[in-house]
């Protein structure tokens, strides 16, 4: 079940996250919209066209039987039916016949809205749209990263106010007791995404999870000591994949002399943040790094642990309380966490040390997408939602992410949100915190 909610606030998301999409179209030519041919990025003229396609398929035509504005985009713009490689290819909409088709949609979607509680059918697919949206308008964000374009604009973007105190590392362990945790989302929830479902027992074992996820200085050590050249550290697939690559360090790390490093950040290039959490690696990456460091991935059970829950007043065992955000229940993140692009970038891995857990795990939302050890799997009870590509047909061929990151919308994650890439995504931004392999 999803929580209803009113038709106001159903018609701010769809304007906030079409705004959003403009802010990351703007300033960019034709030739920047269609880009180069590469196998983790769309052209951009495609996917914004594939969004408003999306919502109108499944909100207007599929749900509220509408005619399809332009039924030649049915074979454009269908993510599952179009293969990746051949985008490049279609007739896709000019820049201004995209944007009025983009704005024609979602003009048709908030003039269904015409006041008071949305039904709990519209509540859920509103929604879906519109974090649908969000998502796509992340990953035009780490396109514009990936193809080296300008920093985008985004009139939310403000100082983050950050003291003193919110620069620097933050080491060390949190020790989390053992117990019986409930893992997922339950049906009052507000909004939930299919693999969320159900929320169900599992047993967690007491583990020692990494405070902070690794920063760049932790992790340069690990380059420093030959660690994208040593056989051991990686495992078989992540070391064809590497092969295969030929890197040699993190992407958009730059060699400066003997042991130091540049990073490119959009169109430009900075010295290397120490502090700031390692991005834009992949699992394999990640892996590696914990091999070298004799440390391990958390499971997503454990990470979800560490978010989310609380110890009993002996302070040896799990309580039954189970927070939504891992401050609390409280749904403003501002001062908490790095959501929303709000700073254009990573920050400090100390920063924001009012969003911490309970056990004083920080960042585990905002910032960066963290790794786990997990395979990414139905829960028990699983039944696809509206949209039955969301998870179903990727099922055991991802790992599980948590927590979103600097440019993910505070407004579609919590401690329950599940994230799932293939194995060897750089351009996404993701990084990772560690657990001891002992306890």
């Amino acid at each position: 079940m999803t929580a209803v909610v009113s038709t106001k606030y159903l018609t701010e998301l769809l304007e906030d996250a079409h705004s959003r999409t403009l802010e990351l179209l703007d300033g960019l030519d034709h030739e920047q919209l269609m880009g180069p041919k590469l196998p983790t990025v769309n052209p951009l003229l495609w996917e914004i066209g594939h969004v408003a396609w999306f919502s109108e398929q499944f909100v207007l035509r599929k749900l509220h039987n509408y005619q399809a504005t332009k039924p030649e985009l049915d074979d454009i713009y269908d993510s599952i039916a179009i293969e990746h490689a051949v985008r490049w290819d279609l007739p896709l909409l000019d820049l201004n016949e995209c944007l009025a088709y983009i704005n024609k949609i979602k003009d048709k979607l908030c003039a269904r809205l015409n006041g008071g509680d949305a039904s709990e059918a519209d509540s859920f697919i509103y929604q879906f749209a519109a974090f649908h949206q969000d998502m796509h308008n992340e990953a035009y964000t780490y396109s514009r990263q990936t193809l080296g374009y300008p920093e985008p604009t985004f009139e939310i973007s403000k100082e983050l106010n950050l003291t003193k105190d919110d620069f620097g590392p933050y080491p060390g362990d949190a020790e989390i007791p053992g117990g019986t945790f409930v893992l997922g989302a339950s049906p009052d929830a507000e909004f939930l995404f299919d693999n969320e479902k159900w929320a169900h027992e599992v047993v967690v074992y007491p583990f020692k999870i990494a405070k902070a996820p690794v920063t760049n200085e932790e992790y340069a050590a690990f380059v420093q000591d030959n660690g994208y050249m040593r056989r051991d550290l990686w495992p078989d697939v992540g070391w064809s994949w590497l092969q295969e690559e030929g890197s040699k360090h993190p992407l958009h790390w730059l060699p400066d002399g003997h042991h130091n490093w540049l990073m490119t950040r959009f169109d430009k290039v900075m010295d290397l943040p120490r502090h700031e959490p390692i991005i834009h690696v992949n699992w394999y990456e990640a892996s590696a790094y914990c091999n070298w460091a004799n440390r391990r991935l958390p499971t997503e059970i454990e990470w979800e642990v560490a978010a989310s829950m609380e110890p009993d007043s002996s302070g040896t065992k799990l309580s039954d309380t189970k927070r939504i955000f891992p401050w609390g229940n409280e749904k403003n993140t501002l001062g908490r966490a790095n959501l929303d692009g709000r700073g254009m970038g990573c920050v400090d891995v100390a920063a924001f040390a009012a969003g911490d857990s309970a056990f004083g795990c920080r960042q585990m939302l905002g910032n960066i997408w963290e790794w786990t050890n997990s395979t990414f799997e139905p829960y028990p009870g699983f039944v696809a939602d509206a949209y039955k590509e969301y998870s179903e047909p990727v099922f055991y061929t991802r790992k599980v992410l948590r927590g979103g990151a600097w440019a993910t919308r505070s407004r579609m994650v919590n401690n329950t949100h599940r994230n799932f890439f293939t194995h060897e995504r750089r351009d996404v931004l993701a990084g990772f915190r560690t657990c001891a392999t002992h306890v």
